[in-house]
C-alpha cells in the first residue's frame, strides 16, 4: 500500500513503537505494512517471530530514537517517568504520538516537554483494543488532537488514519476526558463490578444478559493497571463513580417500601428490653407523643443499620458517645459501613447497677458481664470495689447488657456471672441488685442517635 505525501517530508520512513504489550501489538498490525517499524520493549525475549522484514527490535534505546515518529504504548501511570527517562534522547525533530486512554494527563507532560525541547506531539486515543479490532480497523473510532504538532504533521497522520478506515474524531483533551469518564470509564467500572460480583453465565441468559457478559469479558481482559489508571488519571471519573453510587442507591431505595408497617412506625434499637437504648427511645416517643409504634430489639448497631437499609425498620437508634466512656466504637465502625441520615440526638442520664441471680451468693460470683462501653464508664469504681470479678463483653447480640441479663436469667451463661446495667433488667429477668450507681461520673450522660434512611 502506498501512502501519498503532500511534500517530501510528510511521510516518515521509520516509526518506533515504545512498549509492546497488547496494544503495542495491535498498533503494529495497523502500521506494519506502511512503515519501517522499530520496537522498543524491556522484554524483547517475549516477542515471538516478527511478522515481516520491515519490523525489527531495537538493540538499545538510542537506536529506538533514530526514528522520526515515536508512538508511546505504555501504561498511563508510568508515562511521566518513562518520558523523563527518555528526555535526554528526545529532540525537536521528533514527533511523539501517545495512545493513552486519558488525555489531560499526557497533554500536561508533553506540553512541558515541548517548552523544554521543542518536541512536537499529537494526542490520540484509539477507542478500540486487541479484542475489538480482531476483525479489522474499519469504522473504529480514534480520538485525535493536533496539540503541538505542525499543521503538516497533523494533516499527514489524520489522513493516514482515515485511509486505514478509522473514524477520526477531533477532540480537545478536556472534552475527551469529560466524555470518556461517562462512557469508557463507566463501562470498565461496570465490568469490574460484574466480575467482583461473580456474574456467571446461566442456561437462561437473555440477549441483554449476554451483552453484559461481553462487557465484563472485554473490560476484564485488560490489566487491572489499565483499569486503575483510567479511574485515577482522568480527573472526571471520581465524580462519575460518586454519581453512579448515588444512582445505585436511588434505585435500591425505590425498591424499598415507604414504611416498614402500614399502620405503625417501626423503630430498631441497639439494645434489648430494659436497655438504655429503650429508655432513650421512650424519651423520644414521649416528646413526639407517638402512640402507634413498634420496637424491634436488634442488640447491635450493625443490625440496626442493616435493617434500616433493607427497609425492615423506619428508624434506628443506637448509642454514639458517653461523657465518661467516650465514643461507642461499635457504633462508629457500623456507621462507616452504612449510609443513613441523622434525625435527632437524644441524651439521657445513665446509672449502672450490679445484679446477679437470686440463687447465687455474692461470694460465688466470678465475673461481671456488660458492654465494653459500660466498663469504661465504671472503670475506677469497679477496680476499687470488685477487683476480683473478671470483666467480660459478649460477642454478637451478647454484646448488649440487656441480652446478657436475659441469658443469665435463662441459664445460657454461667450462674456465677453478674451483669452491670440499668436497674430495669432486675425486674424484667428476676435478678437481684447487689450494688447501685457504679458509674465513675455521677452525672453520667450518654448521647444516642436516631437515624433514618438517607
Amino acid at each position: 500500500m502506498k501512502i501519498q505525501s503532500e511534500s517530501k517530508t510528510s511521510k516518515p520512513k521509520t516509526v518506533t513503537i515504545i512498549g509492546f504489550g497488547r496494544f503495542g501489538q495491535t498498533l503494529l498490525r495497523l502500521l506494519g505494512s506502511d512503515f519501517d517499524i522499530v520496537i522498543w520493549t524491556k522484554h524483547p525475549h517475549r516477542i515471538g517471530k516478527l511478522p515481516s522484514a520491515n519490523v525489527r527490535v531495537a538493540k538499545d534505546l538510542r537506536e529506538a530514537f533514530n526514528s522520526e515518529v515515536i508512538f508511546y504504548c505504555v501504561p498511563i501511570g508510568k508515562f511521566e517517568n518513562i518520558i523523563k527517562s527518555h528526555e535526554p534522547l528526545l529532540t525537536a525533530e521528533h514527533l511523539i504520538i501517545d495512545t493513552l486512554s486519558v488525555k489531560m494527563h499526557p497533554a500536561q507532560i508533553l506540553k512541558g516537554l515541548n517548552r523544554r525541547l521543542g518536541t512536537r506531539s499529537i494526542l490520540t486515543h484509539p477507542m478500540f483494543g486487541p479484542d475489538s479490532s480482531k476483525s479489522g480497523f474499519k469504522g473504529l473510532p480514534l480520538v485525535l488532537d493536533k496539540f503541538t504538532a505542525t499543521a503538516e504533521q497533523f494533516r499527514f497522520w489524520r489522513k493516514y488514519f482515515e485511509f486505514k478506515g478509522l473514524n477520526v474524531v477531533l477532540m480537545k483533551p478536556k472534552q475527551h476526558d469529560k466524555l470518556a469518564a461517562n462512557s469508557q470509564g463507566v463501562a470498565h467500572f461496570i465490568g469490574r463490578l460484574l466480575e467482583d460480583f461473580g456474574f456467571n453465565k446461566t442456561s437462561i441468559d437473555t440477549l441483554g444478559v449476554q451483552k453484559l457478559h461481553e462487557v465484563m469479558q472485554q473490560t476484564c481482559n485488560d490489566t487491572w493497571q489499565l483499569f486503575n489508571d483510567l479511574q485515577v488519571f482522568n480527573p472526571y471519573t471520581r465524580a462519575m463513580r460518586k454519581n453512579l453510587f448515588k444512582s445505585s442507591q436511588k434505585v435500591i431505595d425505590k425498591l424499598l417500601p415507604q414504611s416498614a408497617h402500614k399502620d405503625l412506625v417501626v423503630f430498631g434499637i441497639q439494645g434489648g428490653r430494659g436497655s438504655f437504648n429503650e429508655q432513650a427511645l421512650h424519651k423520644f416517643l414521649r416528646q413526639q407523643r407517638l402512640k402507634k409504634f413498634k420496637i424491634e430489639y436488634l442488640f447491635t448497631t450493625e443490625k440496626v443499620l442493616s435493617a434500616l437499609e433493607d427497609g425492615l425498620i423506619d428508624f434506628g437508634l443506637f448509642a454514639i458517645e458517653n461523657a465518661r466512656g467516650g465514643l461507642v466504637i461499635e457504633s462508629i465502625q457500623a456507621l462507616s459501613r452504612h449510609n443513613c441520615q441523622i434525625k435527632q440526638e437524644i441524651i439521657i442520664p445513665i446509672r449502672h447497677f450490679l445484679m446477679k441471680r437470686k440463687d447465687i451468693n455474692r461470694d460465688q460470683l466470678k465475673r461481671v458481664m456488660a458492654h465494653d462501653q459500660v466498663f469504661r464508664q465504671c472503670e475506677s469504681t469497679l477496680s476499687k470495689k470488685y477487683p476480683g470479678l473478671k470483666q467480660t463483653t459478649g460477642r454478637g447480640d451478647m454484646i448488649d447488657t440487656a441480652k446478657a441479663a436475659e441469658a443469665l436469667s435463662s441459664g445460657r451463661i454461667p450462674r456465677t456471672t453478674a451483669v452491670l446495667g440499668p436497674k430495669e433488667l432486675a425486674e424484667l429477668f428476676n435478678l437481684e441488685i447487689i450494688d447501685s450507681n457504679l458509674q465513675d461520673d455521677k452525672i453520667n450522660k450518654t448521647r444516642f442517635l436516631l437515624v433514618k434512611r438517607r
